[in-house]
């Protein structure tokens, strides 16, 4: 294949009978966590992640006097959610530099879309996402997971009148795309991932805004009309996400208007109780 042919093949046939363009089945359980502000239980295939969104009464040092409240990110992986059981960061007392990228990485693309002088002072939105089961696509799984706990959070602010204005300016969603066996492919999985030889991960808004791109071509360079394949595709496949996570979305609205309108269980700290009715 020379360095300037195209890959895309809508019709190729994977290992788990996907199409190339074919995203794994997505499944969204809300509310698995009792005492978080949000959560979702995401799965992507065989991936699990559980996000969960508290809104706490601290900003960082740097902050102090800037009238603005700040959002940070944790990604773990539990110790089982591979083949090969990993130990604990906490028992290692050392956080791997991997869980470390994908943290900044969850909380750049979140900042990007959360106006945090609204927000206010003294206020810091806090994203926890934890791996239940690894398969490959856990980062872009936590990013749309995220995404949808964070509006149903911003919706039980606002409805305690913990916000006077909606905090939220795009939603955003995430996939990764690759380069297995000369054809690209939407949303891989692990057996993919690990022969993939091209490799990007696209954060992108519901506007079809780029918010992060992530990539490597390992084996050899890639041209810029080969370039433009993974990012129609990985457009194509985001607005699939964006489709199936409005419809879910908005079922949960329906359906569960008493737990968005009535006292719910999560814990108000005590700072931010005196904003109540403010």
């Amino acid at each position: 294949m020379s360095n300037h042919a195209l890959f895309f093949s809508g019709h190729m046939s994977r290992h788990n009978q996907r199409q190339a363009a074919q995203l794994r089945p997505l499944k969204l359980s809300f509310n698995a966590f009792g005492y978080a502000d949000s959560s979702v239980l995401i799965e992507l295939g065989n991936t699990k992640v559980l996000c969960s969104v508290t809104l706490t009464d601290y900003t960082p040092p740097f902050l102090r006097d800037k009238k603005t409240g700040w959002l940070s990110a944790e990604y773990a992986m539990l110790p089982s959610a591979t083949h090969q059981r990993t130990a604990r960061e906490a028992v290692m007392q050392k956080r791997n530099a991997r869980s470390i990228e994908i943290s900044r990485l969850i909380g750049r693309a979140f900042r990007s879309v959360v106006d945090l002088k609204r927000l206010g002072e003294q206020r810091t939105i806090q994203i926890d996402c934890d791996v239940l089961q690894a398969d490959g696509g856990t980062r872009v799984a936590a990013i749309t997971g995220t995404s949808l706990a964070l509006r149903l959070a911003e919706q039980r602010w606002l409805n305690l009148q913990l916000l006077k204005a909606p905090i939220i300016t795009t939603t955003l969603a995430a996939v990764s795309v690759a380069l297995v066996r000369d054809q690209v492919v939407l949303d891989p999985d692990y057996q993919e991932d690990s022969a993939a030889t091209v490799d990007f991960n696209f954060v992108l808004t519901q506007d079809d805004q780029l918010v992060e791109l992530q990539g490597t071509a390992e084996a050899a360079p890639l041209s810029w009309p080969q370039f433009a394949e993974f990012k129609d595709l990985a457009q194509a496949g985001v607005q699939q996400l964006f489709t199936q996570l409005e419809i879910d979305f908005q079922a949960l609205v329906t359906t569960e208007t008493a737990t968005l309108h009535t006292p719910i269980q999560f814990q108000i700290p005590k700072k931010l109780r005196q904003h109540v009715g403010d």
